[in-house]
């Protein structure tokens, strides 16, 4: 299971939408108005960028993934309100 933290600058509204809905349905959580965090796996989240691609403008918009190891997640730190998301139990798929 990979953590992923994925930002994106789209100035579409309707495209800006469909892009958190998808993310939402993925699993991801909202951590920020344009900043999503997820557990996935390698499969999963092959497909959610495939998914992505196709609502994707290149010319308009900016999509990032950074990936952190297991080693990288405790050196985060958390100002204010922000609290680390749960790490998901055993998945069903």
């Amino acid at each position: 299971m990979q953590f992923v933290v994925i930002s994106y600058d789209i100035p579409d509204n309707k495209r800006r939408l469909k892009v958190a809905k998808l993310l939402l349905d993925y699993g991801a959580e909202r951590v920020q108005r344009s900043v999503f965090e997820l557990y996935v796996t390698p499969q999963h989240l092959e497909r959610l960028q495939a998914r992505l691609a196709k609502l994707h403008k290149a010319e308009e918009d900016s999509i990032r993934f950074y990936f952190l190891c297991a080693a990288c997640r405790p050196k985060v730190v958390y100002w204010g309100l922000a609290q680390p998301i749960d790490e998901p139990g055993l998945l069903i798929i």
